[in-house]
């Protein structure tokens, strides 16, 4: 298992780009995949996650040629998937996992979804029992509680549902199935999550309806949709996150972020990171492939404690970690309520936060749907040994942390953060190599 050692260091200074958006690539090559002809994706997440959904398509009979810098996916059209001859596995990607039990939910094959041992501990009963409404066939451990999922493509049939939470994949799961079903499929959130899917839709020409919180489409278009080419994915904003905190409050750190998503369901952190008083500029605001895009200049300036409510949780469920990091730094307490959802991450991130910065000296209490912090503009992080409890977003967030220790910091496990940002030391060594060149 990885360690990643990080010395006490910084400002940081200078341009960087981060990896193409994680959840937008996975859609990308879904629609991609089933649609008519070939596309083109550019600026694509290389982590793990999103290989592993490649991966899954190749096995599905897909043709997708891998470069550093574009995908190429030669589409079979809605019904042109085969049945793979081995199980799919989705590695550590919830969304992965879940979004390809509603798209197989309509498919004329049996297909075997799996991960590794975050995601077989993840929740999958909140996609599995609304695709059952539809007509869904969909077998698991304790009864598709828990992974791996083993889904028998049925004829599907459209529904009304009303989601008891507001989760993108849920939704995006249903949509994708709603794409097979017969009749109109409906989904309604009791608040907005993430739209990348409705986007996207969008961008593939798949006629979609928006009312309120409420989203619905028409089931098995008869032509299916025409690849559109190319499609460029805008950053990542939940990998630019790390460096906007790092460049909070790191003194003296001047850095630009270019070409990053801000999707308005997205944009949770910079809320909240403005309303503690960061110095955050959006610069040359424009559009990719249905996405909203700018590029991101951040300096470093003095932070106070917010109290964050259920309202913003799912525009920043992602950032929460780094979040946890710019609230140790900043005067006062920051609150976080009505995230119960962070417990069924890829860790139960409200408890491994509170451990871990209990270990590096934060003074924390833990809540069952939150978290209390007790943040100081003057804190030394104590340095010592952490552990990423197999998080990618943790073993970054501590290595912001460790940046502003008084010591090295060592953190366990960071082979995990793989699966989203494998340029992040890259990246975070750029800035310090700008900086010393006066960049």
């Amino acid at each position: 298992m990885a360690t990643l050692t990080i010395h006490p260091a910084g400002p940081l200074r200078g341009t960087i780009t981060v990896p193409g958006d994680k959840s937008i690539t996975h859609r990308a090559i879904m629609l991609s995949a089933l649609a008519n002809g070939t596309t083109t994706i550019r600026g694509y997440c290389r982590g793990e996650d999103c290989l592993n959904t490649a991966r899954a398509f190749r096995a599905m009979g897909i043709e997708i040629d891998e470069t550093p810098g574009a995908l190429r996916v030669t589409g079979k059209g809605q019904w042109g998937l085969t049945e793979p001859s081995i199980p799919l596995d989705c590695g550590n990607s919830g969304t992965g996992i879940r979004l390809l039990t509603g798209l197989l939910a309509g498919q004329d094959f049996f297909t075997v979804l799996t991960g590794d041992d975050s995601i077989r501990r993840r929740p999958m009963g909140r996609v599995v029992k609304p695709l059952r409404t539809m007509g869904a066939t969909i077998a698991g451990r304790k009864g598709g509680e828990f992974a791996p999922l083993a889904v028998l493509g049925s004829r599907l049939h459209g529904v009304t549902y009303a989601s008891p939470v507001a989760s993108a994949q849920v939704k995006s799961a249903l949509l994708l199935a709603g794409l097979c079903a017969e009749g109109v499929t409906r989904i309604a959130e009791p608040r907005p999550s993430r739209d990348h899917t409705e986007r996207m839709f969008r961008f593939f020409g798949i006629p979609i309806v928006q009312t309120g919180t409420a989203v619905e489409l028409h089931g098995r278009p008869a032509a299916g949709w025409a690849a559109p080419g190319e499609i460029t994915i805008p950053g990542d904003l939940s990998s630019a996150a790390f460096f906007l905190v790092a460049a909070s409050i790191i003194p003296g750190s001047d850095v630009t972020i270019t070409n990053v998503g801000v999707n308005p369901t997205r944009t949770g952190l910079l809320d909240i990171l403005k309303a503690m008083g960061a110095n955050i500029e959006r610069l040359h605001p424009r559009e990719q492939a249905g996405e909203p895009v700018a590029d991101l200049r951040v300096r470093a300036a003095p932070l106070h404690g917010v109290r964050i409510g259920a309202e913003r949780v799912p525009q920043t469920i992602d950032e929460f970690p780094i979040l946890c990091i710019a609230a140790a730094m900043a005067d006062g307490q920051t609150v976080v309520s009505g995230a119960e959802e962070l417990r069924v991450k890829e860790s139960d991130r409200i408890a491994t936060m509170a451990a871990e910065l209990r270990k590096m000296g934060v003074a924390v209490d833990e809540t069952p749907d939150g978290i209390a912090i007790e943040g100081s503009p003057s804190r030394r992080f104590r340095g010592g040994s952490c552990t990423s409890h197999g998080d990618h977003r943790v073993a970054m967030s501590l290595a912001i942390a460790g940046m502003l220790a008084d010591g090295p910091t060592a953190i366990a496990g960071a082979a995990c953060i793989e699966t989203s940002f494998p340029e992040f030391e890259t990246t975070r060594a750029a800035l310090l190599t700008q900086r010393s060149r006066g960049l």
